[in-house]
């Protein structure tokens, strides 16, 4: 299977200055700009987190941006992606910021 076919849900987290500077906003409009579905919030511990699904290719995208990219007044220390799995149909039907 070529890289971009099939449908991808990877768990990310980001740590850095990721709260207080829209990041959550500029993730949502990132992942509906790309297509994706998902949610993001903060966590108790200072970090943004949450889950991403849609095309591989577009997953990938999204990966990169929450690397090195994020809110303009972020400043990103680490993006980790956990339970990356192939799946058949999306789970979410639109990209939400969960509270």
């Amino acid at each position: 299977m070529a890289e971009g076919e099939g449908l991808l849900s990877v768990d990310y987290e980001v740590s850095g200055k990721v709260q207080g500077v829209f990041f959550r906003k500029y993730t949502q409009g990132e992942a509906k700009r790309l297509g994706l579905v998902g949610w993001v919030q903060n966590t108790s511990h200072g970090t943004v987190q949450g889950q991403v699904q849609g095309p591989s290719a577009r997953v990938r995208e999204l990966q990169e941006w929450l690397r090195k990219t994020g809110s303009p007044q972020s400043r990103i220390s680490r993006a980790e992606f956990r339970n990356e799995k192939k799946i058949e149909v999306l789970e979410h039907n639109d990209f939400q910021i969960v509270k």
